[in-house]
């Protein structure tokens, strides 16, 4: 998806690095404990053997200080834990310690020590790292973007279950980045990080279900793979599945359960959903009819620079609906809609100037200058 998701999951990507082993023993026992939430179990058996040099340990004991898991979070003492595993070569401690210099978490942000530090864990074959080297190189941190580049990379790490790199795969194969667009080749790469649970992918996945593209149109499968996805708290899927319901697509027509998915992504700061969902106060479809919680829904999308959401809130305080009538703030709403595209602010942003004094006109193009997007979401 988009660089704000990776960093939301760079969490997972840790967790994950704090592998189970085969044999018995301590750091066995260590694992186990990790695996179960007991934390401090974890911490009581890892931290021993963390002092006496052994890099898995050390590395692992660095995630638990990142993550705050059975310790205070501490990106600080982190760093050192992962630079102590990565003396004996560890390869999950060379990618976290990339992912640090990346965010600028315990260490100032650095892109090329990043590279450098996934890089090491990439030649080990460490799927994470595989993984964060073809994001540094689909974006240009660090490196001159390089579509190709990061493909190599994204296929060694899907190779191997990465389901991050499974989800970046099908998108550059759907976009056409690095490679013609196939949208064959998205849904199999979609489809693969989809049944690992992976709800970016399963939305995915199943918007390719309601487009019909390289698989047949099903819209009831559509709504199984977003329900998946909202199910585990997915803003987009909780979206996609509100959507479906306004529709009545793959499931009969319910405006109440729209409603519920969209407020439910809504309160994620979900700036489509708060748009759907304040068109529904504003119809009354599902809820209440209610122009003044329409409003306050049109204007948190608007605030995320929402064109659609721009446009809904200038015509509400142009017609007075759920606030006083004022064409300035129209004006402004309509005209921050229409730089961003949307055409249809143009002719009404031109109608509420028609209105409008020297002076109020001239209030409002300055509004609309010195507005900035409130861009807050994950």
């Amino acid at each position: 998806m988009k660089l704000t998701l990776k960093h939301a999951l760079a969490a997972i990507l840790l967790v994950l690095s704090f592998a189970a082993p085969v044999a018995a023993g301590p750091y066995e026992d260590a694992v186990a404990a990790f695996g179960r939430g007991d934390y401090a179990a974890a911490l009581r058996l890892i931290r021993p053997l963390a002092d006496q040099g052994n890099a898995r340990a050390q590395s692992d004991l660095g995630v638990m200080y990142e993550q705050g898991l059975g310790v205070v979070q501490n990106y600080t003492e982190a760093v050192k834990w992962y630079r102590l595993a990565v003396v004996a070569g560890d390869a999950e401690a060379q990618s976290n310690l990339g992912v640090l210099y990346e965010q600028g978490h315990g260490v100032v942000q650095n892109y090329s020590e990043a590279v450098k530090w996934y890089s090491l864990g990439a030649d080990q074959g460490s799927a994470n790292a595989q993984f964060h080297l073809g994001f540094m190189y689909s974006h240009g941190l660090g490196v001159p973007q390089d579509y190709a580049e990061a493909m190599i990379f994204y296929l060694l790490a899907a190779d191997q279950g990465n389901a991050l790199a499974q989800f970046n795969l099908g998108i550059m194969n759907d976009n056409g980045q690095g490679v013609p667009v196939d949208h064959t080749e998205a849904v199999k790469w979609f489809q693969k990080a989809a049944d690992q649970g992976f709800a970016a992918a399963e939305v995915s996945f199943g918007l390719m279900y309601t487009k019909g593209q390289s698989v047949t149109q099903n819209q009831a499968k559509a709504m199984k793979w977003f329900r998946l996805a909202a199910d585990q708290g997915f803003a987009d899927g909780q979206y996609a599945l509100g959507t479906m319901y306004e529709e009545g697509k793959g499931v009969t027509q319910d405006y109440a359960e729209a409603v519920k998915w969209f407020s439910l992504a809504a309160d994620q700061r979900h700036a489509d959903a708060q748009r759907n969902l304040a068109v529904m106060y504003h119809t009354g479809h599902g809820v209440k009819q209610n122009d003044t919680e329409a409003v306050k829904w049109f204007r948190l999308a608007a605030d995320q620079g929402n064109a659609r959401a721009q446009y809904n809130l200038g015509f509400m305080y142009v017609s007075g609906q759920g606030v006083p009538q004022d064409h300035v703030f129209a004006h402004m709403w309509f005209n921050l809609a229409a730089a961003a595209g949307y055409q249809d602010a143009v002719k009404d942003r031109d109608m509420a100037a028609q209105h409008m004094t020297p002076a109020q006109l001239a209030e409002a193009q300055k509004l609309a200058r010195e507005w900035t997007p409130k861009l807050e979401r994950q």
